[in-house]
């Protein structure tokens, strides 16, 4: 491995033990680590904007260090996600204050993603003092984790602003190896609403508890036919897309019918088609068999699906722009797949090179004690020093 500064690597560990310790759990007001982080940027030259959500609490930042002496390569996209999963009991340590124990450094986040940002926070200034030769661009955005809601906010701005040119980088934990597919991630949450009443009389009544696990049965038989379209020399494992339930909610108690209930669930498509289809098979299930015996008894009665989100997936390319750059700086020629979903399918929808690379192992992510170890940082600083090299003009 190729020598760090101490001081940047120091650095990076220092903004790295900030960003654990603004508690950007999925869903809650990410501002302050954005500004945060806004403030880091701004004061190394850069420029940036922010694409706020609906409420005006959870934010995306994309901020721009400009080329010095332009020469007309494509800009670089470092990519990264500011929020984290919820911290369940067990931990041996404050989540939220980093700790370093042996050669491993400790938090929630610290793997996924927030040891990316740090590295490329701590470089800024690096990037803000050479002849840069095209603009480096830091992309921050909110929600990666719930199906990722603030990433499509952002490439919506991109594209009003003609942003569309460019190798993205994502540095979601790979352990520094170049991935270049991902499936899909759609998320859903269906609600079924009926009539209560006495349970020794349940024809008077509609129980969404017992339509919703029709539903669930429709599901889960739909899992076959998504194993049968399955693709020939899929790269994925398992080779065809998925179907899970994530929970089912509903009832009051033993003795009253349930007039509510409702049902988490996703599926992982390999393509597009896959996602439509399955859409379209449960809503005909749903609004031509389930809900007409439920309003014949209750015309109120209803089934409603919610989008949580729906991530495309990240396909493979031949001659992808960004797997070469980043193969050109690590000397890693393979290209892997991975299970989990990303932004990365979002740029490259609209015509941005994309590839996945970031310090961290998957393994970590999500856990107790979820870590990073420190070796990682270091791999992932010398990594940019690579992507600084081939953005300056000597």
């Amino acid at each position: 491995m190729a020598n760090i500064d101490n001081k940047l690597y120091e650095k990076s560990i220092k903004i790295l033990k900030d960003l654990i310790a603004f508690k950007t759990i999925s869903g809650e007001n990410n501002s302050s680590l954005i500004n945060y982080c806004e403030d880091i940027l701004k004061e190394n030259g850069a420029t940036s904007f922010k694409v706020f959500d609906e409420n005006k609490k959870r934010v995306n930042l994309f901020a721009t260090l400009k080329a010095k002496k332009p020469n007309g390569v494509e800009p670089i996209i470092l990519s990264g996600h500011t929020d984290v999963v919820p911290v369940s009991k067990g931990w041996s340590t404050d989540p939220f204050k980093a700790e370093i124990k042996g050669d491993k450094l400790y938090g929630r986040g610290s793997c996924d993603m927030k040891g990316f940002l740090a590295c490329s926070l701590a470089f800024a200034e690096v990037f803000s003092n050479s002849n840069l030769s095209r603009d480096i661009h830091f992309s921050l955005t909110f929600d990666e984790e719930t199906a990722c809601i603030g990433a499509p906010l952002l490439i919506k701005e991109l594209k009003k602003r003609n942003i569309t040119n460019g190798i993205c980088i994502v540095g979601e934990p790979t352990k520094m190896k170049i991935i270049d597919s991902h499936k899909g991630c759609y998320e859903y949450t269906t609600y079924f609403e009926g009539l209560a009443g006495h349970s020794s009389k349940p024809n008077e009544g509609v129980n969404a508890a017992e339509f919703a696990t029709r539903y669930v049965n429709k599901l889960i038989s739909l899992r076959k036919d998504l194993e049968n379209r399955q693709l020939k020399d899929s790269i994925f494992d398992p080779p065809y897309s998925t179907l899970s339930i994530g929970g089912i909610f509903g009832g009051i108690a033993h003795n009253v019918i349930a007039d509510k209930c409702h049902i988490n669930w996703e599926t992982r498509p390999v393509n597009k088609q896959d996602g439509l289809f399955l859409n379209e098979e449960i809503d005909k299930y749903a609004n031509e068999q389930l809900l007409p015996e439920m309003k014949k008894i209750y015309t109120h009665s209803s089934i409603k699906k919610e989008i949580i989100g729906e991530i495309i997936g990240f396909n493979r390319v031949n001659d992808s722009k960004a797997c070469e750059f980043v193969s050109s700086i690590t000397g890693d020629n393979e290209r892997e797949v991975v299970s989990f979903g990303t932004e990365a399918g979002l740029f490259q929808e609209i015509g941005i090179s994309t590839v996945v690379c970031g310090p961290g192992s998957i393994e970590q992510a999500h856990k107790i004690d979820e870590f990073i170890e420190l070796s990682e940082i270091k791999k992932c600083l010398v990594f940019l020093e690579g992507v600084k090299n081939k953005s300056i003009i000597n």
